[in-house]
């Protein structure tokens, strides 16, 4: 569907890539109707936005008869392909799309995308920066920040074009983009995929629809990701941690090496990296391959890769007082990721984790919490479940070594939370919110939990 003029669309959730979305097809001629479960008051702010725009709404439902007056049928990330009028509209053969799809469709640079369990965002943001550093007019968006349909209009040709996507936007497309990334695939948003299979099947259409002039970045260290190669016809390229690929980006003698048509070239010690933790490195290598196909010279990578300090709520330092340095982590919605900010310390750990679990595996985590954490401190709906699957872990492996937690508290919220790792935390610690569940038990997003974290911490 080229044309949006005249065309009948329906657009299911006015969340923030829904708003963006109607916005869009309205400007383009298009006859829109948004569709959302919350009522009216809910979504004043969104239809506030879209004021002046000619948009239909209907509220508190999704009905079946919607399918009757639409060509098209787009959705919200929040909205699952399993909902009713999802199904219904499958079986009778009407087109799927998002705001994604309609944007890599239409979008006249090459777009860089990437996708991943985890470290997306971090490598969104690294890409974006080197190619700024590089002189590029560069676009940043998607998963992250700004919905970049918002932008296709300013965009040229010769721009720079980061796109984050997330298995949400990915599980319906039938396009991919220029250069894709999967960084890794680990379990994540079960409560929404249900299976592995599903989770993969859906991270896989950024690299399936990729013909052999594309290309497709694929993290070696990771079996699901890796295993990738397989579905796409891109020209592949590799990052790792520690095996030397063939084409791509690898660590080796604490050197971050590129190599590239034959050329090994360093693009800084790994000392040099500013962020925290193993898996910021691996970030790096990501971010520098990806960079490296765009057209980026080494120096701007190097400048990059050894000043960036993260992205907001991303291990996010918030203060240093008596000796205690406070991490913002409420970017880490899956134990994955929960891991990574554990392992990103060698100082004793005050671990604040909780939220809304994702229905994902948990054990792992909490070994790791027992050999890394000092105190936990679990808050929120998940908190209970994290209590008992650490004391479990703790009383199994009280004999192994390296076990330092020394206590588990229980509170319902992170006002209570911040107050008690107060309490515990001394000299020499570090206090992490590091959650490993959503935000969504009490909080709009993780972005909204990391604020309040922040001022609470600012308060204390």
């Amino acid at each position: 569907m080229q044309d949006f003029g005249g065309k009948r669309v329906v657009i299911l959730g006015l969340a923030r890539q829904g708003v963006a979305l109607a916005r869009f097809l309205a400007q383009s001629g298009a006859k829109v109707t948004v569709s959302d479960l919350s009522d009216k008051a809910a979504l004043a702010d969104e239809i506030s936005d879209l004021q002046g725009l000619s948009i239909r709404y209907v509220l508190g439902e999704h009905p079946l008869d919607l399918l009757d007056r639409a060509d098209l049928l787009c959705l919200s990330g929040g909205v699952p392909i399993d909902a009713p009028i999802v199904l219904e509209a499958r079986q009778r053969g009407m087109p799927l799309s998002n705001d994604a799809q309609i944007f890599l469709e239409r979008c006249p640079a090459p777009v860089i995308g990437i996708t991943g369990s985890a470290g997306k965002t971090t490598t969104t943001a690294l890409v974006g920066e080197m190619c700024r550093a590089a002189g590029f007019r560069t676009w940043v968006g998607g998963n992250i920040g700004n919905p970049l349909i918002t932008d296709l209009g300013e965009i040229k040709p010769d721009d720079r074009v980061v796109m984050e996507l997330s298995s949400f936007q990915l599980e319906l497309m039938t396009v991919s983009p220029h250069v894709a990334a999967v960084l890794n695939i680990t379990p994540n948003h079960l409560d929404r995929h249900e299976t592995m299979k599903a989770y993969i099947a859906a991270k896989r259409n950024i690299v399936a629809h990729q013909g052999k002039d594309d290309f497709a970045l694929l993290g070696y260290d990771d079996a699901n990701a890796r295993a990738l190669a397989l579905d796409t016809a891109a020209r592949l390229l590799w990052f790792s941690g520690g095996a030397e690929v063939e084409q791509g980006a690898f660590r080796t003698n604490g050197e971050l090496t590129l190599r590239m048509g034959g050329t090994d070239r360093t693009i800084c010690y790994a000392s040099d990296v500013r962020l925290l933790g193993r898996h910021n490195l691996l970030n790096v290598l990501a971010a520098s391959t990806l960079a490296g196909v765009a057209g980026v010279p080494l120096e701007a990578m190097r400048e990059v890769a050894t000043t960036f300090t993260g992205v907001e709520h991303r291990l996010e330092l918030v203060r240093e007082s008596g000796g205690v340095r406070w991490y913002n982590d409420s970017m880490a919605t899956a134990p994955e990721r929960s891991l990574a900010a554990l392992r990103a310390f060698e100082e004793p750990i005050v671990l604040l984790a909780g939220g809304r679990d994702k229905n994902l595996p948990w054990d792992e985590f909490a070994g790791e919490a027992t050999r890394r954490a000092r105190q936990l401190v679990t808050f929120g709906e998940a908190g209970p479940m994290i209590a008992r699957v650490v004391k479990k872990s703790l009383n199994g492996g009280a004999g192994e070594p390296g076990a330092m937690l020394e206590g588990i508290t229980r509170v319902e919220t992170l006002e209570e939370a911040v107050s008690a790792a107060a309490r515990l935390a001394r000299s020499g610690d570090v206090v992490l919110l590091s959650p490993g569940g959503t935000s969504f038990d009490a909080f709009r997003d993780f972005a909204e939990r990391g604020e309040r974290f922040k001022t609470l911490v600012k308060a204390l």
